[in-house]
């Protein structure tokens, strides 16, 4: 009975009273197993299937799925079905080791693909390394800065991701209620989510244009709602919360009820062309989900860069505080000495050892540029790693901060954004053209995968404060993870390429590399970039933390189509309801604790079918129902037209379930 008493302490989620401290479920006297032979060959192994499966549906159906919560699910079930013992701290390292897969696809895919669709070429070793490296620099950049997102600012992000991998594995440990509350909304809210993404049963997304008046105020106004229908993004609204999911959404209401048709009328009868990618279209022409890509959005990344650096400047005490510990470790005053001394469940590699794994990365890096025929000169390679450097250095904490809080990394925003600073540098020393488009994707590759691995490592660090697992081993074994992710997804982008390619009739999709190759190609040959956008987005955070509003959440909502984050503000309200209906405190506090399990259910099925769906449509299984999807004739499809009806009976199922008393 002991094994079902496994759940994570009261004070997990909340933050702590004066001189309260939050201890882990494996605590800092105990020595737990966490890497074995059978932890680390299961990590590599989750590392190659699921770096090879997220680059092939990453490009072909134009889908990075999260791999950390279908890792926690597998390593779950294979260890319970092989009877190891100490399980749970065994499955963190599972877990952190595969995860490298996810977040080395995010970042690779976003950027190396545009190098074949320039019709240029690249090679293996091009790719790997810039993965690999870019993967190295992301550990060890936010390495200092882990002790202040996950122990410091305890209880105030939410970690939705964190929280749902971190309930996966520690209810999959116990057993009892909780394991079955976690099991049945996971089968629930994976058949949910597979029945829309397969069969297409009911709408993926509810828009205001399943309304006649509704799409006469689209085209007319370019004024338009989405919301999107998965049990997966409501659950990440539940663990958001309503502050930060209000936050989030009123970013999304100033760009899409405001801003879209401002722009629709102040220059709707124009053709507006702001970086030479040849749109040849007025802006009144255009739906207002083009007003929003080729426009509306690029004030959102204006505002994530500046919200970054505001909070980059807010946050100085803490990188002064991490440059002081490694100048005093290599000072001798603190070290070897100062590590034996701190708790197990807070000791990271030695500062000394993560600056100089930072410099002999950095000069892999300048090797890399200066000598693997990325740049023309060793000038053009001092450019390329100090753009690298600050960028992905000060970018890190950006990246750790967007998944505390919504579980999304905008690291595609970042990306374009240091992609124009790059050419701009490169155009500056003389690097144009064909020779300038590739070096700008290989530093933009490098900058991007670094920043994904910034924010799926900020994920594993929570998960392994809240379990108790050694931050130092997670480190350093990440590495290994990292290693592997990076060859894997090199050999199979060369494979998909000679396959199907990057462009042309039946090439992949790619979407991500399409808008990178859009926006850097006019850049080498004398374009521009979109500077009054990024202006407007700049001014915006800056008012924002004038008028102390989270910036940064809320220009996240600016960027995020509103389709995702309106269902955030859904689950955050469902959350705030089942929190505070009841007038005793305690029965609040187990109402939440409950819903955050059925949530995160909702997540881990969602994540787990999705990846089921994607294989199935990269397999050529088609099992959609095309007439149900089908428009009326002057009206929506069917499947739209029913979609509230599911939306509605899974928010009821979660209030329910979540207020219900167990017996």
């Amino acid at each position: 009975m002991e094994k079902n008493k496994i759940a994570l302490p009261e004070n997990a989620h909340r933050v702590l009273a004066e001189g309260e401290e939050y201890k882990p479920l494996l605590g800092a006297e105990k020595s737990p197993s966490e890497v074995t032979a059978y932890s680390v060959t299961m990590g590599v192994i989750m590392a190659i299937i699921f770096s090879a499966a997220a680059a092939y549906l990453g490009l072909k159906v134009g889908q990075v799925f999260e791999a950390a919560i279908p890792i926690a699910i597998l390593a779950v079930g294979i260890t319970g079905a092989l009877g190891k013992k100490g399980g749970l701290g065994q499955n963190v390292i599972i877990q952190s080791i595969g995860a490298c897969s996810g977040v080395i696809v995010a970042g690779a895919i976003f950027t190396l693909p545009a190098i074949y669709i320039l019709g240029l070429n690249v090679s293996f070793w091009h790719m790997f390394l810039s993965s690999l490296l870019g993967g190295v620099l992301g550990i060890l950049f936010l390495i200092p800065f882990r002790k202040y997102f996950v122990k410091e600012m305890h209880g105030k992000y939410p970690f939705p991701e964190a929280t749902a991998t971190t309930q996966v594995l520690v209810s999959g440990e116990a057993g009892g209620k909780g394991a079955k509350t976690l099991l049945v909304s996971g089968l629930i809210g994976g058949i949910y989510d597979f029945c829309v993404a397969t069969f297409g049963s009911w709408a993926e997304t509810l828009s205001t244009t399943v309304m006649h008046w509704g799409q006469v105020v689209a085209d007319k106004a370019k004024l338009v709602l989405k919301l999107n229908t998965g049990a997966a993004v409501l659950g990440l609204g539940y663990i958001i919360g309503l502050k930060y999911a209000f936050v989030i959404c009123c970013g999304s209401f100033l760009v899409w009820l405001v801003i879209i048709p401002l722009i629709n009328l102040i220059w709707g009868g124009q053709i507006i062309d702001l970086m030479g990618t040849g749109i040849a279209q007025t802006v009144s022409q255009m739906a207002p989900e083009q007003i929003f890509k080729e426009y509306a959005r690029h004030i959102g990344i204006g505002g994530i860069a500046t919200a970054g650096i505001i909070g980059i400047i807010k946050s100085s005490g803490v990188i002064k505080s991490a440059v002081g510990l490694a100048v005093a470790e290599f000072g001798h005053k603190g070290g070897a000495s100062s590590a034996a001394c701190t708790e197990r469940t807070q000791r990271d590699l030695s500062m000394k050892i993560v600056v100089t794994s930072i410099i002999i990365a950095l000069l892999a890096v300048f090797c890399f540029f200066a000598f693997g025929g990325i740049v023309d000169n060793v000038w053009q390679a001092l450019i390329g790693v100090l753009i690298v450097t600050v960028i992905a250095f000060l970018f890190t904490t950006v990246a750790a901060n967007a998944i505390a809080i919504v579980g999304s990394n905008p690291v595609s925003g970042m990306t374009i954004m240091t992609l124009i600073i790059t050419a701009l540098v490169l155009v500056a020393v003389g690097l144009k053209g064909n020779a300038g488009m590739v070096a700008a994707m290989v530093i933009g590759g490098v900058v991007c995968t670094a920043l994904s691995m910034a924010g799926g490592l900020i994920t594993d660090f929570k998960i392994g404060y809240w379990v108790g697992t050694t931050p130092a081993k997670q480190e350093g074994w990440k590495f290994l993870g990292t290693l592997v992710a990076a060859a894997t997804v090199g050999g199979v982008m060369m494979v998909l390429n000679k396959t199907y390619g990057f462009s042309g009739d039946g090439a992949l999709v790619a979407p991500q590399a399409n808008a990178m190759a859009a926006v850097i190609k006019p850049m080498m040959n004398g374009g521009n970039a979109p500077w009054l956008l990024y202006g407007i987005g700049a001014l915006i955070a800056v008012v924002l933390n004038f008028c102390k509003v989270p910036a940064l959440a809320f220009c996240l909502g600016m960027f995020i189509p509103i389709d995702l984050n309106l269902p955030l503000l859904l689950g955050g309200a469902i959350s705030w309801f089942v929190g505070s209906r009841s007038k005793n405190a305690e029965v609040n506090r187990e109402r939440s604790e409950k819903g955050t399990l059925i949530a995160s259910g909702f997540i881990a099925g969602g994540a787990l079918m999705g990846v089921v769906s994607a294989i199935l449509k990269f397999a050529g299984c088609d099992f959609w129902l095309t007439e149900w999807n089908t428009p009326l004739a002057g009206g929506a499809a069917p499947a739209e037209i029913v979609a509230i009806i599911p939306l509605l009976g899974i928010c009821a199922y979660m209030i329910v379930a979540s207020m219900k008393k167990d017996k």
